[in-house]
């Protein structure tokens, strides 16, 4: 489907926050509009504890979240007719504190990392959308990185499929590792691939990746040191090279500050960090090699931005205030990639996710 015939459609918005201490009660639905960019307020879809990420099936129809805690829970809902969210079932996942999931292309499977215990899983999930009560593997990371104070231990932060589904890889934040495996699909299972890791910078922390749509580029962005880090993918071992690391924060920045979300512009041509602390979104334009040039920043109406997303169409950037308890909207400058704020700020107590449904094949 084309840009243009995306843009002639409304979108349906999921938002995942904080419940502790916090106003929300759960996940929480928006319309997004993105012919006229008007965007909704947002209503309870499911009343759930610390939907701190979601995950969607590529079908539409499934929504995934984390339910924190020890043990911590992946919890499955069904969208209904009228966009509230039915829950289904739920599943451990596999350590405690999970922090990010996503579902494999072929909607078979969850991948989860588990902050707190270090460790990553697989669920096996069911044609109604019901994942398996417990996952069919386990993968405990082993180790400590250099900084005491956040790298005592491994602190598995992301995991996510290479666009071509050969290779999965979850970045650590306590090892300054991208830990590399395959899935066996015979034995639902996760092993290690051959080499099995990429070491990173040390007291980086590497926090969330994405991909160059032909899978030769990743990109990670570094909690610690508030960095992006390029690496070269080899798509028949998995295996990564770092080619650069570049700050997502200005030369003379001298504050305390945490990165958090980083996302590819649909045209490949952009790149955007979030940084939590000097408070913006970086963006970098991508050069033809991959690499990325030195950003420019958008600050306003961003406050403590954990989590952002681009809408299908390209056009619009939706990013989710955690400090501020609420979401702004940014118009894409489709020659630059910089941000225009829209005028557009919607009300969520302690939003942490947003995400954009699939839509449903006709």
């Amino acid at each position: 489907m084309t840009s243009q015939a995306l843009s002639a459609q409304n979108f349906d918005v999921y938002i995942g926050t904080y419940t502790k201490n916090s106003p929300s009660k759960g996940i929480y639905h928006a319309s997004f509009d993105a012919d006229s960019g008007t965007l909704s307020e947002p209503e309870l879809a499911a009343e759930t504890p610390d939907p701190s990420f979601l995950a969607f099936s590529p079908d539409g129809r499934f929504v995934y979240a984390t339910a924190g805690g020890n043990p911590g829970k992946i919890r499955a809902f069904e969208i209904q007719k009228d966009k509230k969210l039915r829950f289904i079932g739920e599943s451990l996942s596999g350590g405690n504190g999970p922090c990010h999931l996503i579902m494999t292309s072929d909607g078979r499977n969850l991948l989860t990392a588990n902050y707190g215990s270090g460790s990553v899983a697989l669920i096996p999930v069911g044609a109604d959308g019901i994942p398996a009560h417990e996952p069919s593997c386990i993968i405990q990371h082993e180790g400590r990185g250099t900084d005491p104070r956040r790298q005592a231990g491994p602190h598995a932060h992301s995991i996510n499929p290479s666009p071509d589904g050969k290779h999965i890889y979850a970045a650590d934040l306590g090892l300054d590792k991208i830990l590399i495996y395959n899935l066996d699909s015979a034995s639902v299972k996760l092993k290690p691939a051959v080499p099995p890791e990429a070491v990173l910078k040390d007291a980086s922390g590497p926090r969330h990746m994405t991909f160059n749509p032909d899978g030769k580029t990743a990109y990670v962005i570094n909690e610690l040191d508030s960095t992006v880090t390029v690496l070269s993918r080899n798509p028949s071992t998995g295996a990564l090279t770092i080619v650069q690391n570049i700050s997502t924060c200005p030369p003379d920045f001298k504050g305390t500050t945490w990165c958090a979300e980083v996302r590819l512009h649909p045209n490949g041509k952009f790149l955007y960090a979030s940084n939590r602390g000097h408070d913006s979104l970086a963006v970098f334009t991508v050069n033809k090699d991959g690499t990325l040039t030195s950003p420019g920043f958008q600050s306003e109406h961003i406050k403590t931005p954990r989590h952002f997303n681009i809408d299908p169409t390209g056009r619009y950037c939706l990013v989710a205030n955690q400090a501020s308890d609420n979401l702004a909207l940014f118009k894409i400058d489709q020659n630059s990639g910089l941000l225009e704020f829209t005028g557009r700020i919607i009300t969520a107590g302690e939003p942490v996710y947003v995400g954009f449904l699939p839509m449903k094949n006709p």
